[in-house]
């Protein structure tokens, strides 16, 4: 049986809850333009591994997947810059932004004039670091979604998805739903620079961009990445 000492020194050096993830956020990141975006500021991390890091320590769990709302990724950055300089994409209309991150491609959308965002993300700090990024940029149309879009169709005019081919199983769902949502007459957009699990057969490529991003978490400090729609049914 431990004694009550021992007992404190354990709970001293235990991980501690992040109660307050907009708290977190703001101490562990700063806000700055975004490279391909500058038109856009977002709270973003210096560097990737301590971070990473500081976040499996606060939660108290190793092995979890990279804080991706602390960094403007590729596929992200090339949707956003494409949305801002073709406005008439979203311009008036209501706009899913689908596994938001920091929410950077649903400003970017706003921003272009979309009438309602919606940045769908089922990480909660994801969420506060939206609604954090979408104070900082005046997007006050921007909504963080808690819920788990994946496979709904709630009418949604305008589709955007940065960077969502890391896992083959994840990916073969994503890319069949948003396959169905454009077939049904919804505009479907995706960024991504060629991650393996792209399905290039079946979509178009639109436009190019060569983005800036960290070679920490890229293989290259610019990285060629391509805005593509489904090819039609």
């Amino acid at each position: 049986m431990s004694s009550p000492d021992e007992e404190s020194s354990r709970d001293d050096v235990s991980p501690r809850r992040i109660e307050d993830p907009a708290a977190f956020i703001r101490a562990e990141t700063r806000p700055r333009p975004v490279p391909l975006v500058p038109e856009v500021r977002l709270y973003l991390a210096d560097e990737a591994v301590p971070i990473w890091q500081r976040t499996e320590e606060e939660l108290g769990e190793i092995g979890l997947p990279p804080p991706f709302w602390a960094f403007a990724w590729a596929g992200g950055q090339a949707l956003a810059r494409h949305v801002l300089d073709h406005p008439e994409i979203v311009a008036g209309k209501r706009v899913l932004d689908f596994a938001s991150g920091s929410g950077l491609v649903a400003i970017a959308a706003r921003l272009a004039g979309a009438r309602a965002v919606e940045a769908a993300d089922i990480d909660s700090f994801a969420r506060a670091a939206i609604a954090l990024n979408a104070e900082l940029n005046g997007a006050d149309a921007v909504t963080p979604c808690p819920d788990d879009v994946l496979g709904r169709d709630e009418g949604w005019e305008v589709v955007l998805a940065g960077d969502i081919a890391y896992e083959r199983d994840l990916a073969a769902r994503v890319f069949a739903w948003l396959e169905a949502l454009a077939a049904r007459g919804a505009q479907v957009w995706i960024g991504d620079p060629g991650r393996s699990y792209l399905p290039r057969e079946r979509l178009e490529k639109l436009a190019e961009y060569g983005v800036p991003v960290s070679r920490e978490l890229e293989d290259s400090e610019i990285k060629h990445t391509a805005v593509w729609r489904p090819k039609p049914a």
